[in-house]
């Protein structure tokens, strides 16, 4: 990897990866890794299992590519999810 990662930045790189509506594309735009820079680092910081699991949830999931998604604009949120606004989480 070009880039040197502090932990914060990998944590933060993993959690986006086992998202599921998370592109690859969206962690290049954040941190600057290309999808194989993602895969490698997952291999080194995942457990072996915990890695196979990974690439078998993420190998031809539409979410994970903007070019495959069947939507191009706007994000997914849940009913249950509050509010946001100005930083504060509102009540209904």
């Amino acid at each position: 990897m070009k880039t040197i990662l502090d932990d914060l930045a990998k944590d933060r790189i993993i959690e986006m990866a086992w998202e599921d509506r998370t592109t690859f594309e969206a962690i290049k735009m954040q941190f600057g890794l290309k999808e194989q820079e993602v895969i490698n680092l997952m291999r080194l910081e995942l457990k072996p299992s915990s890695f196979r699991m990974w690439r078998e949830r993420v190998q031809g999931r539409k979410t994970k590519h903007e070019k495959l998604r069947v939507f191009e604009k706007g994000r997914f949120k849940c009913s249950r999810q509050r509010q946001i606004s100005i930083n504060k989480i509102s009540k209904r």
